[in-house]
């Protein structure tokens, strides 16, 4: 079955009551801002692929590189390893993480994610999807532990869940609070926590309308929508992976200690 993007059929499906009165210059005007036509171009190229062989093929065609600095940071990837990284982009920072780590281990990684990327049908065989907005079923709660447990397979988590936000107009781009379950999950599964810091930027427009949004009280994470613009705007440009030290076993923390030991390790993967 043919995997594309259509806006049109989503409504249709998802505001069923309501997709009759949506103008069709409205779902037109929907299609040019997620970008449908080249996400969809995207799509036939790397048909067939999954996994890392689908990311490599998203960064080839899309003209995308990165560099890592701090590879002497690195601890042999014999060991079983938790990447934890910022979360600046919101799609193309995890495929160049799905690529890199993919490369250095020689296997798929596993990519703990929000479940709303389950669509993306391609990395099945990669991310392990969450609910970080309501309750977590126990499958999946299942499936993160087996893929922690899995000590021959590398971990990736953004832990900060949504993508980074811009404080303030002219201020740093920076991670929310950072979630507690690498440290805990890693500390109980004997696996050694490599921190990153990846360098890269949405446009301003996704920054203003995530302020506005807050600024009227809107719940519904608005700026979510501009995404897949900002995915297809990042063609052509090159990234930086940045290694901090390793953070050995033997160090991480549980229960509220774990707590203060992830807002640390978010603090620190900024002075990289």
């Amino acid at each position: 079955m043919e995997l594309k993007v259509d806006v049109e059929e989503l409504l249709r499906k998802r505001a069923a009551r309501y997709y009759r009165w949506i103008p069709s210059a409205a779902v037109r005007a929907l299609e040019r801002y997620v970008c449908q036509d080249e996400l969809n171009r995207l799509l036939r190229v790397t048909e067939g692929l999954t996994g890392s062989a689908f990311a490599a093929g998203l960064l080839a065609e899309m003209g995308v590189s990165y560099e890592v600095i701090g590879r002497e940071n690195l601890p042999d990837p014999s060991l079983p390893l938790t990447y934890v990284s910022n979360h600046p982009l919101g799609a193309l920072d995890g495929i160049c993480l799905i690529d890199w780590v993919a490369r250095r281990h020689g296997c798929e990684p596993a990519f703990v994610v929000n479940d709303l990327l389950s669509v993306v049908k391609p990395l099945d065989n990669v991310f392990i999807p969450i609910n970080k907005h309501g309750g977590q079923s126990r499958s999946a709660a299942a499936d993160v532990d087996a893929a922690f447990a899995d000590l021959r397979r590398p971990v990736i988590m953004f832990p900060a869940g949504m993508c980074s936000r811009r404080q303030q107009p002219g201020g740093e781009v920076c991670d929310l609070r950072w979630n507690k379950m690498f440290v805990q999950k890693s500390s109980e599964a004997g696996r050694t926590v490599v921190p990153l810091r990846f360098v890269g930027e949405n446009s301003e427009a996704f920054y203003r309308l995530a302020r506005r949004r807050e600024r009227l009280g809107l719940k519904f994470n608005a700026e979510m929508m501009r995404l897949p613009r900002e995915f297809v705007g990042g063609a052509g440009k090159s990234f930086q992976i940045r290694v901090g030290k390793p953070i050995p076993n033997s160090q991480l923390m549980r229960g509220h200690e774990a707590v203060e030991q992830a807002r640390g390790i978010r603090e620190y993967i900024y002075t990289l």
